[in-house]
């Protein structure tokens, strides 16, 4: 076991640190909100069954109350229509949970313009610096996580719609479908930009990765501390039977 004992030993001497890309998983936790006729997801909660009184005097135990695709979640392919006979949240490949992470860094561009779209040509200059994208989890750093605490501003819907930045529908397709990438993680509340139901397709992130069978990894933090490369993700989706997604936690080895 040497490679994994010098890996202990790096993290506990510092020279790997393990970096948190979870949001705390509460209440308070903003969740998508679909427009009429669409059923929306119920807001997390816990139900406590016992805390040291005579439903259990010596324990402490809740039930919990969420949806699949609450907080920092993983999108199985499954999820979509265009997945639908792809692997659910159980059968996902634990080398591509645990696997190399690229950051594309464009929270300069969004502070500017909230409804900021990828495009292809913003990850060939990326290449051009970091050289050619890897089979790697492709995460897309916006600053949106900023406005994780507070719900309206984490949304920011307006008459118009929610206004979120995202990837458009032609690097979407060109990312899940020409390039190794594993799967697209980003900040929002979902992979998809939040005026991709008006794109063709429709919520085009959604519909190419998981079509190709990758993977969408939402509601990241912390993704500032991430090298552009080198990084490692770890990604623990529960794996449950049949499930189109699980709230999960992230966390980044990154060589210091």
């Amino acid at each position: 076991m040497p490679l994994l004992t010098d890996l202990l030993d790096a993290i506990s001497g510092g020279q790997v640190e393990i970096v948190d890309l979870t949001a705390p998983l509460s209440p308070d936790t903003p969740i998508l909100q679909l427009p009429p006729p669409f059923s929306n997801t119920i807001p997390f909660s816990l139900e406590q069954i016992s805390r040291y009184d005579e439903a259990g005097p010596a324990w402490y135990w809740n039930n919990i109350h969420t949806g699949e695709h609450t907080g920092t979640h993983v999108d199985a392919p499954v999820h979509w229509v265009s997945g639908k006979d792809g692997a659910d949240v159980s059968q996902l490949p634990l080398g591509k949970l645990v696997a190399p992470a690229v950051v594309v860094d464009v929270s300069d561009r969004v502070a500017e313009n909230p409804d900021f779209l990828l495009e292809i040509d913003d990850v060939r200059a990326w290449e051009s610096a970091n050289g050619a994208l890897p089979a790697a989890w492709f995460l897309l750093r916006t600053g949106w996580d900023e406005r994780s605490a507070d719900a309206t501003r984490f949304l920011n819907t307006d008459e118009t719609g929610p206004h979120t930045p995202g990837v458009s529908a032609e690097c979407a397709r060109w990312l899940a479908e020409d390039t190794p990438v594993l799967g697209l993680g980003v900040e929002t509340v979902g992979t998809d930009a939040g005026a991709a139901h008006g794109f063709e397709p429709a919520f085009p992130c959604h519909s190419y990765f998981l079509g190709a069978g990758k993977m969408g990894l939402t509601q990241l933090q912390n993704l500032a501390t991430l090298p552009p490369t080198g990084a490692v993700l770890v990604v623990s989706p529960l794996p449950i039977v049949g499930g189109s997604g699980s709230p999960a936690r992230v966390y980044a080895l990154v060589e210091r």
